[in-house]
């Protein structure tokens, strides 16, 4: 008996898509391997079919799909009758290197978020990850784990479980009492090791930038940083959203031949998870800890700013009233603050006053500042530069006040008043103060609009 040999599966050749080439700067003939690509003048690619092996790799570098697979008549026929053997569509013929990572990426399953915590109290923004984390993690049919290092923290595994972790993973030692490069590091790198998460993310805080980028940099992985959209593609590819080329546009990453993905979020970006008390989840004790010693970092003293001058948590606030280049001067933040004190907010500031000198950087919101989402937030001289606007465009109900009616922050206001600032400014505060002085209380929305 005789074996019958099964066809191959035709491969086809590259081939150009007339119009669509962009000049990119020659990815695909970078990427072609048996150096079948040549670029004219113009930075087009011209293919020399008699060499193209039909590996794909440049029609999947090409950022316009401008290369597609060519196949003779006769090609496809044999793939139709392939298909029609297999009863479904021909799989793609994977080359030694497409199976390498394949069989690599298989090996990574789950979803982490690394929990930020400074003396027992947890970063709001760990908790808004889970949420975020528990969606990626549905999606992907995988456990939500929440990772946890500090010294006696054991208190926030069940903090984690009641905002959606399926499970914490704990180094509980006193050597991750205070936040170091150095043993953090090493620890997620250890666990990375072991426990082979595909998603990892973390708060774009200062801690939470310095570790990412570190682990990142161990595992040898890619790392995108402050988020605004996390989503999954139909590959298990993290879809990661941020602003790129100064905000001016969005641009989605991703990192699809590396494990695990890592992806940093700014606070009050995502929101924060309904609470689910008594819930609960399985708790993995790590037992991995540095030796002090061999850490080359030692915390001396620990300073607290807390009760300095301006300690004002913008991000916190739920009424905050912004003043920008169109104040004019510092001293007319005293009118903003004048209003915030009536409607029990707080005042905050663009990126141009607060390089202007008029307002501590505190007080930024904006993509180089903080990202707010209050319930009321009021814009005042504020024209609404994309920077800005990413910072607060999730505010409940935005008002904005300009002399200019082309001003791009009329583009997602809620409300908009074309005039004087500083004359719109005290009749407003006098109108919240009759309606405090009538009724005793007041509702902060009513008033401010």
């Amino acid at each position: 008996m005789t074996d019958i040999k099964k066809p191959k599966k035709p491969r086809g050749v590259a081939s150009v898509i007339a119009g669509r080439c962009i000049a990119c700067g020659a990815r695909c003939q970078s990427a072609c391997p048996v150096n079948c690509i040549e670029m004219t003048d113009s930075g087009e690619p011209i293919v020399e079919s008699a060499k193209c092996i039909g590996c794909l790799k440049c029609v999947k570098v090409c950022p316009t799909e401008a290369l597609e697979m060519f196949f003779t008549p006769e090609e496809q026929k044999l793939l139709a009758e392939l298909a029609g053997e297999a009863g479904c569509a021909v799989e793609e013929e994977l080359d030694e290197e497409g199976q390498r990572i394949q069989k690599m990426l298989a090996g990574y399953r789950g979803v982490w978020v690394v929990i930020e915590q400074f003396e027992g109290v947890t970063a709001k923004v760990s908790w808004e990850l889970l949420g975020t984390g528990a969606d990626l993690a549905k999606t992907l049919g995988v456990q939500l784990s929440a990772v946890i290092l500090g010294q006696d923290v054991r208190h926030l595994c069940n903090e984690a479980f009641e905002h959606g972790a399926d499970r914490a993973i704990i180094l509980d030692a006193p050597v991750y009492k205070n936040y170091r490069t150095q043993p953090y590091s090493d620890a997620i790198c250890h666990l990375i090791g072991k426990h082979k998460p595909e998603v990892i993310l973390m708060g774009a805080t200062a801690q939470g930038r310095d570790l990412a980028g570190a682990v990142a940099t161990f595992v040898k992985t890619g790392l995108t940083a402050d988020c605004t959209g996390l989503g999954i593609d139909d590959k298990r590819n993290l879809m990661q959203t941020r602003p790129a080329f100064g905000g001016n546009i969005m641009a989605t990453i991703m990192c699809d031949k590396y494990r695990p993905q890592m992806a940093t979020v700014r606070p009050h970006v995502m929101h924060m998870p309904e609470l689910q008390p008594g819930r609960k989840g399985e708790i993995i004790h790590e037992a991995f800890a540095p030796l002090e010693e061999d850490v080359l970092v030692k915390v001396l003293e620990i300073i607290n700013d807390r009760d300095g001058k301006d300690q004002v948590d913008v991000a916190a606030a739920e009424i905050i009233v912004s003043g920008g280049r169109g104040l004019m001067g510092k001293e007319n933040f005293a009118l903003l603050q004048e209003l915030a004190d009536e409607l029990g907010g707080v005042v905050g500031a663009s990126r141009s006053a607060v390089d202007a000198g008029w307002i501590s950087h505190s007080r930024q919101v904006g993509q180089t500042g903080k990202t707010v989402r209050p319930k009321i937030y009021i814009a005042c001289g504020i024209s609404g530069a994309i920077q800005h606007m990413v910072g607060m465009q999730d505010s409940d109900v935005i008002i904005a006040i300009n002399r200019d009616p082309e001003a791009p922050i009329f583009q997602i206001a809620t409300y908009g008043v074309v005039g004087d600032l500083f004359q719109i400014i005290p009749v407003l505060i006098s109108r919240v103060r009759d309606l405090k002085s009538k009724n005793g209380s007041y509702e902060p929305e009513r008033a401010a609009a």
